[in-house]
């Protein structure tokens, strides 16, 4: 096991950080930052760019550690999760971030089995590994872990309805857990990013939607995750990083009826929209 020089001048454990969806986006930033504060790491993604993260990572002084791994299965979530309990190490960061989306019409747009695959990979995997990997931080009475939900989880967004349903049920979802571990030294932050610099735009076909969302200016991932980052060490129940408008969404879609929220928000998320 590796051991580095602590803070307090003591030679103690270093830690280790997981994180989902490591290879692109605020996924690939996280484990960065995470790198850059001295932490081990164990990555997942579905795609090849694993072993390219793994061997980026390593060379900043740290272990890691990858999974190439399909976490919209069960089957995907248990062989990350038996990867990293085989690695014998407490875990001090579960950074849950993997995450796709379609966007368009519901009725309209990617198949069924597409629609389905969000909420398999969106919700599935973070329920799953939080189920798996969670219980032993209880036990051990120490641990943080970050949700990445979204600016969408408060204000219903039209035109990307399973993405939004997801990240709602996945805010939710980090509220109710971490009130429920809320004495147990173990943390739960939820990450609220808005309109981010990812690949997320293209894979969901966004970008070929014309819409005003994707028009304007994206966020830094790099920004976010760091800040994300942050809020996990604080113990912050949610993030929501970026603008001041990011807050200000997130703040609106807590008060202002859902029936309200969606409309608004409908008139950046529908297709066609661009240049009205």
């Amino acid at each position: 096991m590796s051991t580095q020089r602590c803070d307090d001048g003591t030679d103690g454990v270093r830690r280790l950080a997981v994180v989902t969806g490591a290879t692109a986006g605020i996924g690939h930033e996280l484990a960065r930052v995470f790198a850059s504060e001295g932490f081990d790491l164990v990555i997942a993604a579905e795609d090849d760019r694993v072993s390219t993260v793994v061997s980026e990572l390593r060379a900043s002084g740290v272990e890691a550690h990858g999974v190439q791994v399909d976490l919209a299965t069960r089957a995907g979530c248990e062989t990350l999760a038996a990867e990293v309990e085989g690695r014998g190490r407490p875990v001090d960061a579960l950074a849950l971030n993997a995450g796709v989306g379609v966007s368009g019409p519901f009725l309209e747009s990617g198949t069924l089995e597409d629609q389905l695959n969000v909420i398999d990979l969106d919700v599935g995997h973070v329920v799953h590994l939080a189920h798996r990997l969670i219980p032993a931080m209880v036990a051990r009475g120490e641990g943080r872990v970050l949700i990445t939900s979204s600016i969408v989880a408060t204000v219903a967004a039209p035109y990307q309805a399973t993405y939004s349903g997801s990240k709602a049920f996945l805010q939710s979802f980090s509220e109710a857990l971490r009130q429920e571990i809320a004495d147990s030294g173990v943390t739960v932050t939820a990450l609220q990013p808005g309109g981010t610099d990812t690949e997320f735009w293209e894979r969901s076909g966004a970008t070929e939607q014309d819409t005003k969302v994707t028009d304007t200016e994206f966020e830094d991932p790099a920004k976010i995750a760091r800040d994300g980052f942050d809020g996990l060490m604080r113990g912050d129940d949610h993030v929501a990083p970026g603008r001041l408008m990011n807050a200000v969404l997130a703040k609106a879609g807590s008060v202002l009826p859902d029936a309200v929220t969606a409309k608004l928000s409908s008139k950046l998320t529908k297709p066609g929209t661009s240049s009205d």
